[in-house]
């Protein structure tokens, strides 16, 4: 393999599957608190949900996983799943939403290129709700290469959109 392969530019990631402990549990807080509809369930052991009546963003499943412990903090594997919300207006209306069930935020920063929030679901998977900003306002060097950041956010200004909604 002595070419580099570079994937075609309208590739995504279609969805995330997790193994879970408690798939009602699961389900409800990926209903409730993150706001996803449940498109599919196979029985006992799977469901699939999305926004916006898509097949499935995400698959939730206890296959392997029915009861299981969580994952060391500094075991490897997923980070986070993160939800890209249309503007601000959206990501307020989720933050409120998340606040009101109770639900800790692990985080929360401006990285110039997106303003995001981290918090994890009821297995520790970590979950990152954010809005992008414009490609144009993405902070750049003199020279054009991207330099995003990690500063601090304005939680208060964020939860007041959701007010004023």
């Amino acid at each position: 393999m002595t070419q580099t392969y570079t994937a075609h530019p309208q590739t995504r990631i279609g969805h995330v599957h997790l193994k879970v402990s408690d798939l009602e549990r699961s389900i409800a807080f990926y209903r409730d608190v993150i706001g996803l509809e449940v498109m599919q369930r196979y029985g006992a052991q799977a469901a699939f949900l999305s926004a916006g009546g898509y097949h499935h963003h995400l698959g939730l499943n206890t296959w392997e996983s029915l009861g299981g412990p969580r994952p060391p903090r500094h075991a490897v594997g997923l980070y986070h799943t993160a939800f890209l919300f249309p503007d601000r207006v959206a990501l307020a209306r989720a933050f409120k939403r998340v606040l009101e069930a109770g639900v800790e935020l692990d985080g929360a920063a401006d990285h110039g290129v997106s303003e995001a929030l981290y918090l994890s679901d009821p297995d520790g998977n970590g979950i990152e709700l954010y809005v992008d900003r414009p490609e144009t306002e993405w902070p750049r060097d003199a020279q054009g290469t991207l330099r995003m950041v990690n500063d601090r956010m304005d939680l208060g200004a964020l939860l007041a959109l959701a007010e004023d909604a």
